[in-house]
């Protein structure tokens, strides 16, 4: 859940050329793109995931714990607690892919040894794992890459460890919202020329600003056979009917649905609200009642935000049991029921 932050440093414009040529003084290359891979292919119904969220919305000056997580925890307790949070997300949503942050306090620190373990215990379980960046807190947050003298050693080692995992993807940047639609396509293009050896398709571009429309990036030609990330948010009007909001997602779409995952979208799910049920005059309940079913219709994929964050009141999962042995319980199942839907299982909405 993202709402536009005060920027107090430099302004967008001075900021983002400063970044674009830190960027290629770094990596020694030229804002270009690299060779196209295979391009996805038909609809991304393939990813039904979940997000695995530090408490404090993944935003941090520090390394990103995940929440039932410790940063004391060895590569052991971390893989094993990991292992069944992931089983769980499979037993209770069926779930098949989680999307997890990273900054360069979590990757460039001591922390990476054990954070490696959730990706491994992911990745193990045949999950398929979206791995992104997260700026950070206060001022920092501002839709800009903190700092491209940690932010890209920090991706030097992340593809290092997992570019030869045909189930890690890459998502570059999330919601690049302090860079304009052309200066976060450079970017993105940058990040491919920078490391080549990893396939396109396995590649999430963001959506330009909050991650809030995949037609820009999907324009571009340098950005081919990569796939494109969409967030879609309830709270982002204050009403909308079931109609307005299938509109509204269909527009940040464009004719991109078949490279388009939805890697955040979500509503209260610990407050009551049946999602089950049509309820004309609830803005929450239009919302994930139109964009589930827009993404069964579309075949895209979806990753729902959260699936599992403590005290959030949209989480879709809470830690129960032994800390040392989590296991997840479903806060609104209605709500798993839409999601369910969404990824082309159980039934549609009835009155």
């Amino acid at each position: 859940m993202r709402k536009t932050p005060a920027r107090t440093r430099l302004t967008p414009r001075l900021r983002a050329a400063f970044v674009a040529v830190a960027i290629a003084a770094i990596s020694g290359t030229t804002i270009a793109g690299s060779p196209a891979s295979a391009a996805p292919s038909g609809d991304t119904t393939q990813f039904r995931g979940v997000n695995w969220a530090d408490p404090r919305d993944n935003f941090a000056d520090d390394a990103v714990v995940l929440s039932g997580l410790s940063i004391s925890d060895s590569y052991a307790q971390t893989y094993a607690k990991a292992s069944r949070v992931i089983s769980a997300f499979r037993a209770n949503l069926g779930a098949n892919t989680v999307r997890l942050p990273i900054n360069p306090y979590t990757v460039n620190g001591s922390y990476w040894q054990s954070y490696r373990g959730v990706i491994d215990a992911a990745s193990a379980q045949g999950f398929k794992v979206i791995v992104s960046y997260w700026e950070g807190a206060g001022a920092r947050r501002d839709g800009f890459i903190d700092d491209p003298a940690t932010f890209w050693p920090m991706w030097d080692t992340v593809v290092k460890a997992y570019k030869d995992n045909s189930r890690v993807y890459f998502e570059p940047m999330n919601e690049p919202h302090g860079y304009t639609d052309t200066e976060w396509a450079d970017i993105a293009a940058q990040w491919l020329a920078t490391y080549p050896s990893v396939p396109r398709n396995r590649v999430f571009v963001s959506g330009a600003g909050y991650n809030d429309h995949v037609t820009s990036v999907c324009a571009d030609p340098r950005l081919d056979g990569t796939y494109l990330s969409l967030h879609h948010y309830g709270f982002w009007k204050g009403y909308a009917t079931y109609d307005q909001w299938v509109a509204d997602l269909k527009e940040r779409i464009g004719d991109c649905a078949n490279r388009t995952v939805a890697d955040e979208f979500g509503a209260p799910m610990t407050t009551g609200l049946n999602y089950n049920k049509p309820a004309p005059s609830e803005n929450y309940i239009n919302f994930i009642q139109a964009v589930t079913d827009t993404f069964r219709e579309l075949k895209m994929g979806s990753v729902y935000w959260p699936g599992l964050r403590t005290d959030d009141t949209y989480t879709m999962q809470t830690l129960i049991g032994d800390p040392d042995r989590p296991w997840l319980a479903t806060t609104n199942q209605s709500g798993a029921d839409r999601l369910a839907w969404g990824w082309g299982r159980g039934k549609p909405v009835r009155p």
